[in-house]
Order: C-alpha cells, then sequence, then structure tokens
C-alpha cells in the first residue's frame, strides 16, 4: 500500500479539476480515485459514465484555467490547497466516508496535527455560556488539545477567542476570503495568523444555507469529539452533533435550565445518550480513552477496485428500487441481489447524470422528475 504523498502541481490540478467538475460529490470523487487510480484517468472517463448514467447533455468539466486560478487566488490569500491523499490533509478528516477531496487552508498545519475537540452552540449564546465556552476551550488548549468550531456569533467565537493562544481552527461555510459575519473579521484574520482557517469551497464563494451543514460535517470529522454548549431543539448544532454519531465521534453536552429555549437542545442530547460535561477534566476524561481515528488505506492514488462487468438489466433493477425517499446503499444491495461493485458502479453513474442525491448514514434518492 502507497504511502500518502505531497502531489505534483500537475497532479493537484486534477485533483481540482475533478473535484469541481458537475455532480462529482465527495463519495463520488473517492470512488473515481479508487477505481481509475488518478484524478486524470477518472476526468477522461466522466462524459462516458454521465452518459451511461443517463444523461442526455455533455457533464460540464471544470476548466484547468479555473483550477489555475483558484491556486492563485489561495496562495495570494497567504494559503494552500491540500488534497485528501496528502500527508498534512487531517487523517481523522480524510477517515470520514464524505471527506473533502480538496480543502484551502491557512495557517499552520502543526495545529492540524493535534487531538482535536470541536465546540459548537448558539448563535445567541447568553453571557454565562460564552464565558463556559471560551473557558473551555481555554483550558483544553492548556491541556494539550486544538479547539475547532466554525466562527459562528456567540458559542463558536467564544470557543476560538479561549483557545486562540493554544491552537484553534476555524472552518468556515464559504470561501477562504469570505468573512461571515462580517464583525468577525479580526477574528477571522487572527486565527489565519495563530491557528488554521479551512474552507472546502472556492475562493470568492458567499456562504449560503445549504454550506453550512457540509461546513458542519467538516468540524465533526477533524474532531475526536463534539462538545455542545447551548443549543436550542432546532440548532444547527444538533446537525454537527447527529453527524459526529454517524461519524463514531463522541458527543458531550452542557445541561442547561430547562426554561432557557437556547438549553432545550442540549438537554434533549443528553436525555438521548449524548455525555454530560461540566468542565474541561470531563471531556479530557471523555475522550482519554478514545483510540486515534486513522484511515483504514494509506493513500487514495491506487487503485482498489477493477471496473465491475455491469449485467444487462443491473441498471434497471437498481434504478426501480429507488426513489424520492432515501434508501440505505445496504438495503439496495439485499433487494437487487447485485455484486456491490456493480450497485457501486450503477449509482455512481446515476450520480453523474444528475440524478442521484446522497444523503448521510450512506443512503441514496433518486431525483425527482429525472
Amino acid at each position: 500500500m502507497a504511502a500518502r504523498r505531497v502531489l505534483t502541481d500537475e497532479e493537484r490540478l486534477d485533483w481540482l479539476c475533478l473535484a469541481r467538475s458537475d455532480n462529482v460529490g465527495p463519495i463520488a470523487f473517492r470512488q473515481l480515485i479508487e477505481r481509475f487510480g488518478n484524478a486524470g484517468a477518472a476526468l477522461d472517463a466522466l462524459p462516458d459514465l454521465a452518459r451511461r448514467g443517463g444523461r442526455g447533455q455533455p457533464i460540464r468539466l471544470f476548466p484547468r484555467a479555473s483550477a489555475e486560478r483558484e491556486v492563485e487566488q489561495v496562495i495570494e490569500l497567504g494559503g494552500r490547497i491540500l488534497a485528501s491523499a496528502e500527508p498534512d490533509y487531517p487523517e481523522a478528516l480524510a477517515a470520514i466516508e464524505d471527506a473533502p477531496p480538496i480543502i484551502s487552508i491557512r495557517g499552520s498545519a502543526t495545529v492540524l496535527a493535534k487531538r482535536l475537540v470541536a465546540i459548537v452552540g448558539a448563535r445567541n449564546a447568553s453571557a454565562n455560556g460564552c464565558r463556559f465556552a471560551q473557558d473551555l476551550a481555554r483550558e483544553l488548549g492548556l491541556a494539550g488539545l486544538a479547539v475547532v468550531s466554525g466562527l459562528a456569533r456567540g458559542i463558536d467565537a467564544a470557543a476560538h477567542r479561549g483557545s486562540l493562544a493554544t491552537g484553534t481552527i476555524a472552518v468556515v461555510a464559504g470561501g477562504l476570503d469570505i468573512v461571515y459575519p462580517p464583525e468577525h473579521e479580526g477574528l477571522q484574520r487572527d486565527i489565519g495568523e495563530q491557528g488554521v482557517v479551512i474552507a472546502e469551497m472556492p475562493p470568492g464563494t458567499q456562504p449560503l444555507g445549504r454550506h453550512f451543514p457540509r461546513r458542519n460535517r467538516i468540524i465533526s470529522g477533524l474532531a475526536v469529539g463534539v462538545a455542545v454548549v447551548e443549543a436550542a431543539r432546532k440548532s444547527g448544532s444538533l446537525i454537527t452533533a447527529r453527524l459526529a454519531l454517524e461519524q463514531g465521534r463522541e458527543v458531550m453536552a452542557v445541561p442547561g435550565s430547562p426554561q432557557d429555549p437556547r438549553c432545550q437542545g442540549t438537554n434533549d442530547l443528553i436525555r438521548q445518550g449524548a455525555l454530560l460535561i461540566q468542565s474541561a477534566s470531563d471531556v479530557i476524561e471523555a475522550i482519554g480513552e478514545t483510540p486515534p481515528i486513522r484511515l483504514a488505506s494509506g493513500d487514495l492514488e491506487y487503485r482498489i477496485e477493477a471496473p465491475a462487468e455491469i449485467p444487462a438489466d443491473a441498471r434497471l433493477r437498481v434504478e426501480r428500487l429507488l426513489g424520492p425517499s432515501p434508501v440505505a446503499v445496504d438495503e439496495l444491495l439485499r433487494q437487487c441481489h447485485l455484486a456491490p461493485p456493480v450497485v457501486r458502479t450503477v449509482l455512481l453513474e446515476l450520480e453523474l447524470a444528475g440524478r442521484l442525491e446522497r444523503h448521510p448514514g450512506n443512503r441514496v434518492s433518486l431525483l425527482v422528475g429525472t
């Protein structure tokens, strides 16, 4: 098995072109690399795969000139682009099913190499909640841990400020050059100089609602555990907690007054089995026995699976089992009686054709009208 390695400039452009091409999500990207061995060969194969999945118009491949421009923009911002096969890419993040194949970072990669704990919570947090999050982050930092959060108002900002001196990581929903919320311009600049700012989206991307769940799965994927400090019942922090559970991370929550709506989500998490924490020592004890998160495979730049021979009726059998409601891929395998590589290939073709949507928990659905 090949070791993780630094990509050449040409390989990094191939990765960027593949990751930015139409309908190539993180799971499709990984499967393409596993099938074709490298991003360049996968790019060459995209048009035929999309056509076999039922796409009428040619798939749009990301222009190489645009990839070169994105690399230049990131460098001008004082950052660099990391591929998930490279040594500096956080191994815990690379291990999740839908790891972003490409991230932009500004700051020190040594902070990313630390053991990370996520602290997230309400944007409209109370003064006590912000003080607790800041103190928790500071104490975790003094214990040798780094803190990751989402640079939002309230709890996130407090956690970053508490861990700025010891190691903090901000995952932003937009591009590396976009400050959101605007009042965190100074904080984002300080984190880029003393910690790390991470963006999955290209420079110039304004954060939209659909970007935040994608950001949240990076926050939880980086960490060995997620601590939630104040969250309403429909809070985005609860999405992060759910994603953490799906990724096998420890979920922790700070209890609060039942009369405060900002604590109803955290209290619910505790009722559902999240670990109740009241101090940094509780967090350290909770993650103390958690083994380091390691990749099952050391590198994505090698062939894992030979192309599957697709039976004549395979695509029809898989499509008949799909609908607008998400279904687990394991359930598809049980019902269609086809080999796993065949089903994965058919789903990949449908996704590249723009006809399939992937959901958390290895579930898929057919897009309406396709």
